[in-house]
């Protein structure tokens, strides 16, 4: 090679590229100038900014010097002053830094911390990474799922809840082709439960069955309450009607014991949303432990955490269901994963930002909503419906034993 050919400068190569794709109609010297400046513009992070939200989060706005607000929701339930905290102590970090260097800002606060990993540091992170990439969707005025090669699909899925048949039937309305529903109770689960709470849990979930029919798909939530010693019992008697997966079946800690229910069953399991980082979804798909993961991308790691898990689960037949019982922002960050991967089964949501966003996401006719067409995560907060919704104190339940007032699993 040539010296001069060695040094071709960027705006030579970005007018040829122009010109070889036909874009002969666009004046080149002036788009590849403005190409060339934008990438040149420094951009600076001047302050991370965080709010308490009702009913139970924190959203955060990180602010540049280029006017560019990236919005984010770190959030750990009932941990909301600690995760403000977190954020507070991971600022001066990022402040004069680029927020385009979006895996390298992630790599620096994951593993500059000692002590890695964990829920606090997770859910901060997730957070400040779903806002870096909003800025930087915003800066160049594409999507975020564009900056990964998507989009690999034009609507997404979503799922609703239902608790009973009435409730099923208004989701069957509305539009809905997937719900998520809990294990009916009474009382928490003992380790060791008697056919009569079996009874109670099947028969709820059949009506469900027969409210939204064969074409409905139904998940049903264990959240690690149920015993392993019953939910092996009560898998078993659920599979008549097919559930669409069994969720959380027994506590995450201990990946063997889901593996042993996982071969006990034809049922899909899933579980995710208390795992945290690629490192945490390495074992359970090495072991088979679940087919169907769900990483929250406010706990997980977020969107940058979040493909890499889901290319992870790709080389193993797994599928990706975001957990996502948070606000517009998270639902927002989760869209753009799906519209990114190509292994994406249904996203959770509780909110489709009525109340919070300018626009609200819409639930379609088929039971999914749009891939978003804005800029970086392509969501607006309206802050004067936002005013009466600022602050909150929100707390995890506190569960006991009817019997004997022993600790029990939430």
């Amino acid at each position: 090679m040539t010296p001069n050919k060695s040094k071709l400068s960027r705006r030579a190569a970005i007018q040829s590229f122009l010109a070889l794709a036909g874009s002969t109609a666009i004046p080149l010297t002036s788009l590849a100038t403005e190409l060339e400046a934008r990438d040149k513009t420094k951009v600076k992070i001047t302050k991370l900014e965080t709010f308490l939200v009702k009913p139970r989060w924190i959203f955060l706005k990180v602010h540049t010097d280029a006017g560019i607000i990236g919005l984010g929701e770190p959030l750990l339930e009932g941990r909301a002053l600690t995760i403000q905290t977190a954020i507070k102590e991971i600022e001066p970090y990022l402040i004069g830094k680029d927020p385009r260097q979006v895996v390298h800002h992630w790599q620096a606060i994951y593993r500059h911390a000692f002590y890695k990993g964990g829920p606090i540091l997770t859910s901060a992170l997730s957070g400040i990474d779903q806002a870096l990439w909003d800025i930087k969707g915003k800066l160049l005025n594409i999507p975020v799922y564009e900056l990964f090669g998507g989009p690999t699909r034009d609507r997404v899925r979503i799922y609703g809840r239902a608790s009973n048949a009435e409730q099923m039937k208004q989701r069957v309305q509305e539009g809905y082709t997937v719900i998520k529903t809990g294990v009916a109770h009474v009382n928490p689960a003992r380790a060791v439960e008697n056919p009569k709470f079996i009874k109670y849990a099947v028969e709820n979930f059949a009506s469900l069955r027969a409210a939204g029919g064969d074409t409905m798909d139904i998940g049903i939530d264990f959240h690690g309450a149920i015993p392993p010693q019953t939910s092996k019992i009560l898998i078993k008697e659920l599979e008549p009607y097919q559930p669409m997966f069994i969720e959380e079946p027994c506590q995450p800690q201990n990946v063997d014991v889901l593996v042993d229910i996982a071969r006990g069953t034809h049922l899909p399991i899933a579980t995710g949303e208390r795992i945290f980082t690629k490192w945490g979804f390495r074992e359970i798909l090495e072991k088979g432990a679940a087919t169907i993961l769900q990483p929250d991308l406010c706990h997980a790691g977020g969107i940058t955490e979040g493909r890499l898990i889901a290319g992870m689960a790709e080389a193993y037949y797994a599928v990706i269901a975001p957990h996502n019982p948070m606000g517009p922002i998270s639902l927002a960050s989760g869209l753009h994963l799906a519209a990114s991967i190509p292994n994406f089964l249904v996203q959770e949501q509780v909110s489709l930002g009525e109340g919070y966003l300018k626009t609200p996401f819409v639930l379609q006719k088929d039971g999914t909503v749009l891939t978003p067409a804005g800029p970086g995560l392509g969501v607006e907060l309206d802050e004067n419906k936002l005013a009466d919704k600022i602050n909150h104190d929100w707390k995890n339940p506190e569960t006991y034993d009817a019997t004997d007032g022993s600790v029990v699993d939430w």
